[in-house]
Formats: structure tokens, C-alpha cells, sequence
């Protein structure tokens, strides 16, 4: 498996191999080799080896292979971006673990490069980077026993340009290791007085390593009360862990809110506010915001099952409770991506995203 900093100096038995449009199979020195490709009409002045195919066209409801993988092994690092940028909500991206028909990551482009509004958001985290301007990677460790398969789905009307390169190794992968699963939903919006489920149904043992929350604010006053709760091993009312507020779990606090500056981004190692999409008093009519942390030293782990909720929770106006303030229920548009990690290379996952669900209005 990929090194930690710790580890990074010792040698191993693996071998390093990438799979890109210069080479879909990830072959030993089969790269840059093609003779035809979307670089081809420029290229064919320089010849072969000259980025003849650096990218691959989407067909608008076509799914493409982004790469197929004989195990053992370790995906180490992704990059990808496409072109036009508002294809990041309706190009959903797909990974399956050891010949699961079933695939354990299921998330559109930009959620799952904490990108969610078709909007550039720069992050500087340790497991995804978003670069200007679009360029998308993710260092999660996804390990595979027997093989790992890759896709991407264009739900838009229009033909998409697509660039990606998948980084792995071959090599022995440890019994202990588990399989990388994300999944994507969307309440659009929370109905009045419920919460936002992230995660329900998991059955098995592994650790949540990760949150990333597209939130629309649907009415005015501060947005952001609600706790995020890990239902673990058979809790039922009660969780085991309740946050305190959402700007808390995202490592904020009051309201994210700098005097005199307002709302302010940040993006650090494990935590972030990395996008506020203010209205612009005409047609983008609604406050919306990007946020991600990253449980990489602090794991939830579980040993039978996991749900986790969030609430769609304000402050508005006090009435008769002497103070004045008061918590109230929202009905905000949240999309949320869970990263987790399971002992199975597939599980119950919620309805696959379409383009309606995944719409950005």
C-alpha cells in the first residue's frame, strides 16, 4: 500500500503504474504510444509520443472507462478535470472494488473534490486538492485485492472533454485493509423539523474517515446549529457522538463569522470552510457554501454498523424566552459526500444520482 511520510524512505516489492489517455491499460512502457486520439490533428506534425491522446470525449449519457485494474494493489492518487466546468454536478464518478457489480463509490465530480456548486473552490487539504482552475486530486488510499474498475458517467446534454490520471501500485495488500466507499445524497431541501441523513443502513466493521457538505441556505439568520450525530453499533434514539454545531464539527466557530469581513473561507490539512458563494442580487439568489473535514487522525470507527445525521438547524429572533435568540428548524439544501471505509467491497448504498437530483438551481 501507499507510504506514509513516516515510511516513505523504505523499500517495498511493489510496482508503480498509472493509467491516463496517453495509456489505458497502465501497461510497463506502453505510455505515450498512441497514434490517434483528441490531440491527434496538432500531433500528427510532431509524431508519435508527442500528446497524440491526452484527454477522452464523454457522449452525453455515455459512461467511460477511466481505468481497469488486475490486483493486488493500492490506487494511490488521482487527478482529473474536465471541460465545461459545469459538468462537475453532472458527471458522476464510480469505483468498484474486486468485480462488485455494485460500486462502492458513487459521487458526482465536484462533491467528490469538495466542488459541489459548478463553482471553483481552491482547497489545500491532505486527501483532496482542487487546483486552479479545476484541477481535481484525491490521495485517498483505495486498496483492491482482485481487481478495481473506474468510470464516469455524463448525465449532461452536451459532450464533455475529460483528462485523468490514475496513480497506483501493485503489490501485496495487508488483510487488515479495508475498502474506500463514498456516498452522495441530496435533500433538496430537508423537510421542516427532519435531518439530513449522511450514512444509514451500513452494516459491517470499518472507520468514517470524512465529510463534505454542500449547503444551501434557504433562509435568513444564521444557518449553521446543527449537531452531526454517529449512530454506532446498535445506538438507536441516542447517538454515541453529537457534535456541538456544524461550523464546530468543521472546526470553526460563531458562525464562521470574522468581524468586519463577514463569512471567511479557510482550508487546512484536515478541515475547511473552502467556498462561500454569496447572492449576487439577481439570479444566484441564495447563500451557498462548501465545507469538508477529514477524520484522518480521529477515525469514527465501528464495529457492526454506522448512521450519521446532521441537523438543518438556525437562530432566529427570540420570542417569549427572554432571550434574544432562539434555535429554529431550516429547510436547507444539503448535499452530502461520507467517506468511509469497510471490511466489504460493496454495500447498500442510496439511489444513484441523476441529473435531477444533482442539479445545481
Amino acid at each position: 500500500m501507499g507510504l506514509g511520510l513516516s515510511g516513505l524512505a523504505n523499500r517495498t516489492s511493489a510496482v508503480s503504474r498509472s493509467i491516463s489517455a496517453e495509456n489505458f491499460t497502465g501497461a510497463k512502457g506502453a505510455g505515450g504510444a498512441a497514434v490517434d486520439g483528441t490531440g491527434a490533428v496538432p500531433a500528427s506534425l510532431l509524431g508519435q509520443g508527442w500528446k497524440v491522446s491526452p484527454s477522452i470525449m464523454v457522449a452525453p449519457g455515455a459512461t467511460a472507462a477511466l481505468g481497469r485494474i488486475e490486483g493486488p494493489g493500492t490506487i494511490t492518487h488521482m487527478w482529473c478535470t474536465t471541460a465545461p466546468q459545469r459538468a462537475w454536478r453532472g458527471m458522476v464518478l464510480k469505483f468498484y472494488w474486486d468485480g462488485s457489480s455494485d460500486p462502492a463509490i458513487e459521487v458526482p465530480v465536484g462533491d467528490f473534490f469538495c466542488n459541489g456548486w459548478n463553482s471553483f473552490s481552491q482547497v489545500s487539504s491532505a486527501v483532496v486538492a482542487a487546483n486552479p482552475n479545476g484541477g481535481f486530486n484525491t490521495y485517498w488510499p483505495m486498496p483492491f485485492r482482485e481487481s478495481a474498475e473506474v468510470t464516469i458517467e455524463n448525465h449532461t446534454a452536451e459532450e464533455v472533454v475529460v483528462y485523468h490520471q490514475l496513480d497506483y501500485e501493485l503489490g501485496d495488500v495487508p488483510d487488515t485493509a479495508a475498502y474506500l466507499h463514498a456516498q452522495w445524497r441530496r435533500s433538496h431541501p430537508v423537510p421542516y423539523g427532519e435531518v439530513h441523513t449522511l450514512l444509514d443502513g451500513i452494516e459491517g466493521a470499518g472507520h468514517y474517515v470524512g465529510t463534505y457538505l454542500a449547503w444551501g441556505v434557504n433562509s435568513p439568520g444564521w444557518w449553521g446549529e446543527g449537531e452531526v450525530k454517529f449512530y454506532l453499533d446498535g445506538d438507536d434514539e441516542f447517538p454515541t457522538i453529537c457534535g456541538t454545531g456544524t461550523e464546530d464539527y468543521f472546526g470553526g466557530a460563531w458562525n464562521f463569522d470574522v468581524p468586519g469581513q463577514g463569512y471567511t473561507e479557510f482550508t487546512t490539512p484536515y478541515l475547511g470552510l473552502n467556498q462561500v458563494l454569496r447572492p449576487d442580487g439577481l439570479y444566484a439568489s441564495q447563500q451557498r457554501f462548501g465545507m469538508y473535514r477529514w477524520h484522518v487522525p480521529d477515525p469514527v470507527r465501528f464495529a457492526e454498523d454506522i448512521r450519521v445525521t446532521v441537523q438543518s438547524l438556525g437562530i432566529g429572533p427570540g420570542h417569549h424566552n427572554g432571550l434574544h435568540h432562539r434555535y429554529r428548524h431550516t429547510s436547507d439544501d444539503i448535499a452530502s459526500t461520507a467517506f468511509f471505509y469497510l471490511d466489504a467491497p460493496s454495500c447498500v448504498r442510496p439511489p444513484a444520482p441523476d441529473l435531477h437530483t444533482m442539479e445545481v438551481d
